[in-house]
């Protein structure tokens, strides 16, 4: 689309039709900072691909780093405008003074999956068992979980299961070897780790419902400085119709997919369904964040995780969320 879009301005040129595209030069662009192999260039490339940005009078400039450390300092030193993060850690940055404004991105759907052979079926089955992580210790899935178990079944999850922390793709590899009795790992993981035949024991979405949480709340999505919001005042808004363009565009359309495959680093076919389905399925519904219920949230995790997980953020931060609908 780029590169068509290029073409045929230099075709506009020749007919001195330039005023087009002279327009399209006063656009802000929203330089984003993201995982070069992160999965919400699966949203970024659709609407930068079906000209979503343009669509609603931005440019969005997608720029690749290898971590997400790469990805905050950019922010930060303004090297980028927008960067992906959970809301908790965004929280704890405004609770410490720095000017973030968070728009919702995706639920992150989460879970414990078990070895497909496993005669477990609740929670309390995986006592003396070995749980893999991916996170540490204050992962959020696993701190929902934990506080779970606790309430349906008075039990001391961490207390009763051995852990084992690892990143992402260890523990993809050991719970697929069958080293492990149960596994949380990142959403993508998982979903490549229900296709290969693990089963999901229980959702984090179950286990948040359990708790009275509300389970639309985003986890993940997209920051900026409020000070650059503010030189642009209509620009949250049109990113966020952007970003709920492609969603739907997402929800709907095979061939939007297919144009995304080479990105998704799908082995075969029931990766790439499990992928798409589970990518869907974590899909918040359009609209402002419930302030109430995500102070309610936030409150939980300060419970479980304490400072070295919210900081300051003992309570939900003045302006955290932008105002879209």
């Amino acid at each position: 689309m780029r590169f068509a879009a290029k073409h045929l301005y230099i075709c506009a040129l020749g007919l001195g039709l330039a005023a087009g595209p002279a327009l399209a030069q006063d656009m802000p662009t929203i330089r984003a900072a993201v995982l070069e192999i992160g999965t919400v260039n699966w949203e970024l490339a659709t609407i930068t691909e079906n000209g979503l940005d343009e669509k609603y009078g931005f440019e969005l400039d997608v720029q690749g780093y290898a971590d997400n450390g790469g990805t905050r300092v950019a922010v930060e030193g303004g090297e980028a405008d927008m960067a992906v993060a959970d809301w908790i850690w965004v929280a704890r940055q405004r609770a410490e003074g720095k000017d973030y404004v968070f728009i919702p991105y995706s639920r992150a759907v989460g879970g414990v999956l078990v070895p497909e052979g496993s005669d477990a079926t609740t929670l309390q089955d995986l006592a003396g068992g070995k749980i893999g992580i991916a996170g540490g210790p204050l992962d959020k899935s696993w701190l929902i979980l934990r506080a779970y178990a606790n309430q349906e079944y008075g039990m001391d999850l961490a207390a009763e299961t051995e852990q084992v922390f690892g990143a992402p793709p260890l523990i993809f590899k050991s719970g697929l070897g069958g080293e492990l009795d149960g596994a949380i790992n990142f959403w993508h993981f998982l979903a490549k780790m229900k296709a290969s035949g693990m089963k999901e024991l229980i959702s984090v979405d179950t286990a948040a419902e359990a708790l009275g949480l509300d389970t639309n709340i985003p986890l993940l999505g997209y920051y900026f400085k409020e000070s650059f919001l503010a030189e642009h005042p209509d620009l949250a808004q049109a990113f966020y119709n952007a970003s709920q363009d492609a969603k739907a565009m997402l929800a709907s359309d095979q061939a939007v997919w297919e144009t995304i495959r080479p990105r998704m680093n799908a082995n075969n076919d029931a990766q790439f369904e499990q992928l798409k389905a589970d990518f869907i399925a974590g899909q918040p519904q359009r609209g402002p964040v419930d302030t109430a219920n995500a102070d309610r949230f936030l409150q939980l995790m300060n419970e479980l995780g304490g400072e070295e997980l919210v900081g300051k953020a003992t309570s939900l931060p003045d302006g955290l969320f932008a105002e879209v609908e």
